[in-house]
């Protein structure tokens, strides 16, 4: 067993092993739930957000597992170092190919099974909820976050890590983006929800934006609820949400209208294709005069 300390959150899993096991361990496998591994140098940043909300209760149920594994346990030197300067020249320093190399052998021993390896990067792939869905349909995933410069590229390649990023702009840690990819994934996971139907109808599950919302009291501050809504006709309902998403989708996410007009043999540039808008279709605001 290596000697690199790492946090476990979860319920144990009990396994039949051809090796003597400690009386006492700080690494607890989870039965049948899914696996997160993050190797960070700041492992104490784990559960964080993680751990409150449905998030931190189905953890706490053991849907799924989270081990942080302390990167600089593998540390070069009696400094426990992980990163020097760039070859070449430049700012900064890269996270050392050999150091991070022991930490994700480590990992991958830990792990309930194969995973794929992620690297929280900005010149990433962005992030989508295509991917969370791939990512929940799996076992689990090891989470990279990066430092720095970030890291060589010579581990990036001898592992097939994959590059993800959440968006275009640079974080002083991956840790961060890697505690926004595991939720997005974890509330796919069955049971994790209340209402597994909201994720039916929620932005980006049928390539649209989501549809505006409204609660009690229909009229507040002197702005009404859409008249629809409070129709009681399902159908004209279904018909208003649906064109509110692809309205709002097309005004704020162009590049999500074309890719859905595409999907479905519609032309982008045709204000055609969106039916009139309903009457009453946004909140109005009463006259007080």
């Amino acid at each position: 067993m290596s000697n690199a300390p790492s946090l476990s959150h979860g319920r144990k899993r009990v396994q039949l092993t051809g090796q003597p096991s400690e009386l006492m361990t700080n690494r607890p496998a989870l039965a049948a739930s899914w696996a997160a591994q993050v190797i960070t140098l700041f492992p104490e940043a784990f559960p964080g957000v993680l751990g409150a909300s449905l998030t931190g209760k189905a953890l706490k149920d053991g849907l799924w597992s989270l081990e942080a594994i302390d990167l600089r346990a593998f540390g070069e030197t009696r400094h426990r170092n992980v990163d020097d300067t760039p070859f070449g020249g430049g700012a900064g320093m890269v996270l050392r190919p050999d150091v991070m190399a022991k930490a994700i052998v480590t990992a991958k021993r830990m792990a309930p099974g194969p995973m794929p390896l992620v690297y929280l990067s900005p010149r990433g792939k962005p992030f989508t909820q295509a991917d969370a869905r791939r990512f929940a349909a799996g076992p689990g995933m090891t989470l990279i976050c990066g430092r720095f410069e970030g890291l060589d590229e010579r581990v990036i390649e001898a592992f097939g890590i994959e590059e993800v990023s959440l968006g275009d702009f640079v974080l002083t840690g991956g840790e961060i983006a890697a505690q926004a990819l595991i939720d997005a994934t974890v509330r796919l996971i069955p049971r994790v929800l209340g209402n597994q139907a909201s994720l039916e109808e929620e932005s980006f599950s049928t390539g649209l934006l989501e549809h505006p919302q409204y609660t009690k009291p229909a009229d507040w501050d002197g702005r009404r609820v859409p008249d629809i809504l409070l129709s009681g006709h399902h159908g004209k309902i279904a018909d208003w949400r649906q064109d509110m998403a692809e309205r709002l989708t097309k005004e704020r996410r162009p590049d999500l209208w074309r890719a859905y007009c595409a999907q479905h043999d519609r032309d982008p540039m045709d204000d055609q294709e969106l039916s009139a808008q309903p009457q009453n279709a946004g909140p109005t605001r009463a006259d007080k005069g």
